[in-house]
């Protein structure tokens, strides 16, 4: 059940118009279509009217909104966040900086010199981490738990897995990397893959020809993906669901893109089999990925968002400009390692960063339903 929000402190507020659905979006840097999602989902949406009975944001609504922001993007579940949000007390909430007024007149202003006016961090931007998404947002007390799976039992599967990869053992590795049919594939990734995959990038290996400990772990991690996928992509096809390349799946299609020069990431497998555990359609762009070949693919697939998911410190974004430039309305989602390298980035709505893998999943997510 969808928490209520507590009673108001009682103290008189001024009357005001409020916001609109888009100018709130612009606000926090998200799609108008992420907060119909959380009205929807969480009852995180517009209290005020005006008179002709339009539905606005009031400053509490939009603090409040803020709140399940800044969590979702720390790694914090959307149902978690969204309970966070709803149950802060009135008086505990900053809506000095939310009033209407000043909201729309910094909106705005914004809009009149080609920038969103996103709420936190250096120049307006979110101190936001790399995908792969983790660290301790993503690993910590509010990362999605391995279904049944107790702290202890978690860290004993993480070292069990890396002693297999410095083994070469690729056999244990695959049953240990193994998702069950009801697995969580984002959790899989945070919880075990990810966690195993930092801890032996930091070991220093004597190898013979051959032998390479983090290929052990990236085979037996992408076995294990495309295995899950087939299988629950069977099973919803035989409980009569339409197939993965049937058209009207196709609509919602995601495109997970690495950057040029770049070899895809685990990451963005695992978020690509995360979004098919959703009911969403994701293909992963492997090979040359160009400026011209990434806009190329848009314009042929005509996905409903964009992914790029990205390791290296500085990357070429240039194909992230392409595309914006030539689909402005797309939604795209970026990984980025460093704060001065999102200066490069296109200033619009459209385009989002995101510091961890749960983050990243529920926008993606809310974008296409």
């Amino acid at each position: 059940m969808t928490p209520t929000r507590p009673a108001s402190s009682g103290r008189p507020s001024a009357p005001s118009p409020g916001l609109a659905v888009a100018a709130v979006a612009r606000r926090l840097g998200v799609a108008p279509a992420t907060l119909r999602t959380w009205d929807r989902r969480y009852g995180l949406g517009p209290s005020g009217r005006t008179a002709g009975s339009h539905r606005r944001y009031t400053p509490e609504d939009v603090a409040r909104l803020l709140v399940m922001r800044r969590l979702t993007v720390e790694g914090v579940a959307p149902v978690d966040a969204a309970r966070a949000a709803l149950e802060t007390e009135v008086d505990k909430l900053d809506t000095s900086t939310t009033t209407p007024g000043r909201r729309a007149a910094a909106a705005q202003s914004a809009a009149s010199a080609g920038t969103p006016d996103e709420p936190e961090g250096p120049r307006g931007r979110g101190h936001l981490r790399a995908l792969p998404g983790g660290g301790e947002g993503a690993r910590g007390a509010h990362a999605t738990s391995l279904p049944g799976a107790a702290p202890s039992t978690i860290s004993a599967r993480v070292a069990a897995v890396i002693d297999a990869a410095l083994a070469y053992d690729q056999s244990a590795c695959d049953g240990l990397l193994r998702i069950g049919a009801q697995g969580d594939p984002a959790a899989w990734w945070t919880q075990l893959v990810e966690p195993a995959w930092l801890r032996i990038a930091q070991r220093t290996v004597l190898g013979t020809p051959g032998e390479v400990p983090e290929l052990v772990l990236a085979t037996a991690a992408l076995r294990a993906l495309r295995d899950f996928t087939e299988a629950f992509e069977q099973a919803m096809t035989n409980a009569g669901n339409p197939p993965a390349n049937h058209p009207s799946r196709m609509r919602k299609i995601v495109l997970i893109f690495a950057a040029p020069d770049e070899v895809v990431p685990l990451a963005a497998h695992a978020l690509a089999a995360a979004l098919v555990a959703h009911g969403a359609t994701a293909r992963v762009v492997t090979g040359p990925a160009s400026t011209h070949r990434a806009v190329e693919l848009v314009t042929m697939v005509r996905p409903a968002a964009v992914v790029l998911a990205t390791t290296l410190a500085r990357p070429d974004l240039d194909a992230v400009r392409s595309v914006h430039d030539a689909f402005a309305s797309l939604p795209i989602f970026v990984g980025l390692r460093r704060e001065n390298a999102a200066s490069e980035l296109p200033l619009a709505p459209t385009v989002q960063r995101v510091r961890s893998f749960t983050g990243l999943l529920h926008e993606v997510l809310a974008v296409v339903g």
